[in-house]
């Protein structure tokens, strides 16, 4: 018998899960899966049009959290204002270095990454994968921003160009 997990998050709750992003909780449904009954929250990613499965005793391990406060927000603000820090190693182990900050689901290492490949109108163009993580930590935070913010993605991500682009 599996023992009782208490909910940290109810159906409607928006939850950021490290690999995927922001999702929503729709309902905590209970399973049984090999003998061992589950209750396992129903998060639905609408970006990605995908519905994931967690167990409540596995929230924590799992790295899933609750949208980032004020503080942690004006911090990813304030990393996107600051001044790119590109190291000289070789664009793979940049690249994985990149996708790790995007999956680890911290805000402001999301943030690190977008200020660190964003261009300006005036740099070199960039590669075509330089071009598909930059896009997608964009959207991984602008997600969040919107979520928090209560607005759409694409007001989110106009704003964060704005900041990008006043520093």
């Amino acid at each position: 018998m599996a023992k009782k997990t208490k909910p940290l998050f109810s159906p409607g709750n928006f939850v950021v899960y490290p690999k995927h992003g922001v999702g929503r909780i729709v309902e905590i449904e209970k399973q049984i899966i090999s003998g061992v009954k589950l209750e396992l929250y129903v998060i639905r990613f609408e970006k990605e049009k995908m519905t994931l499965r967690v167990p409540l005793n596995k929230t924590e391990v799992s790295g899933m959290r609750r949208l980032s406060n004020p503080n942690t927000m004006l911090e990813a603000m304030a990393t996107l204002k600051g001044r790119a820090r590109v190291k000289r190693t070789m664009w793979s182990r940049r690249a994985q270095e990149y996708e790790a900050k995007i999956n680890s689901g911290s805000l402001v290492s999301i943030a690190e990454v977008v200020r660190d490949l964003h261009r300006k109108d005036d740099q070199p163009e960039q590669s075509y994968s330089e071009r598909q993580i930059y896009e997608s930590a964009l959207g991984r935070l602008a997600r969040e921003v919107a979520a928090v913010e209560d607005t759409d993605e694409k007001t989110a991500t106009e704003k964060l160009e704005k900041v990008l682009l006043a520093a």
